[in-house]
């Protein structure tokens, strides 16, 4: 009966670690799209035209900051963060923006 209750809490451990990695993914995914002008809403729409506005996105939005107290973060970065967490819809959409953004640039 113990052994039992030490993996539950071993899981619990386990998942709530994981939701705060993701947590930390979603932030370095949001604050890149507001140091670079762009709407994190609005590229996850279109990484998942089909799903419900993202809770989570909307809550940890909220940890961004302005573009001019955040670091760098470079593109590098955020795709592996996305690629990590099997986000390759909206790594794409960060891709193809940011190839966006430097073309606008030229």
């Amino acid at each position: 009966m113990e052994e039992d209750n030490r993996g539950k809490q071993l899981e619990e451990a386990i998942i709530e670690n994981y939701k705060q990695e993701e947590d930390m993914m979603i932030l370095v995914f949001a604050q890149w799209c507001i140091n670079h002008g762009l709407e994190p809403e609005e590229l996850y729409r279109v990484a998942y035209p089909h799903q419900d506005s993202n809770e989570r996105l909307l809550r940890v939005r909220k940890l961004t900051v302005s573009r001019e107290e955040a670091g760098d973060i470079p593109l590098d970065t955020v795709l592996g963060v996305l690629s990590m967490f099997g986000n390759e819809d909206l790594a794409m959409v960060v891709s193809e923006a940011a190839a966006s953004l430097s073309s606008e640039r030229k």
